[in-house]
């Protein structure tokens, strides 16, 4: 069963830093892309960046240049580095990771920016 469990979530003020990561278990192969999405109270979820098995990486435009997307292959990591955050920052963040066994979710990590 495959498993992942994102961590680093919390509380900071704007301008502050968080790093999140995923860990992922129960895989035999790497995942070919592995994605951070958000989802504020009342918005839909959506996606913040992602980063493939060959390193390619994609930024939504709110988070370009503050957010950097990074994976470790070997420990089937992703992780989401999180700089200048802003109160609109404030979601639930959620990793997805996809691959032959399908999509899978992560159960969330909350990120509540303050002013």
């Amino acid at each position: 069963q495959v498993q992942l469990v994102e961590s680093g979530g919390g509380l900071v003020q704007a301008g502050g830093s968080l790093r999140l990561s995923c860990a992922a278990s129960g895989s035999d192969y790497a995942f070919s892309i592995m994605r951070w999405y958000r989802q504020a109270p009342g918005k839909q979820r959506e996606l913040v960046a992602f980063i493939t098995l060959g390193g390619t990486t994609y930024y939504r435009d709110y988070v370009k240049g503050r957010f950097t997307i990074s994976r470790d292959n070997a420990k089937n990591t992703v992780s989401l580095q999180m700089n200048s955050l802003q109160p609109e920052d404030t979601a639930v963040y959620y990793c997805n990771a996809e691959g032959t066994t399908g999509s899978h979710w992560g159960q969330g990590t909350q990120v509540f920016v303050s002013s």
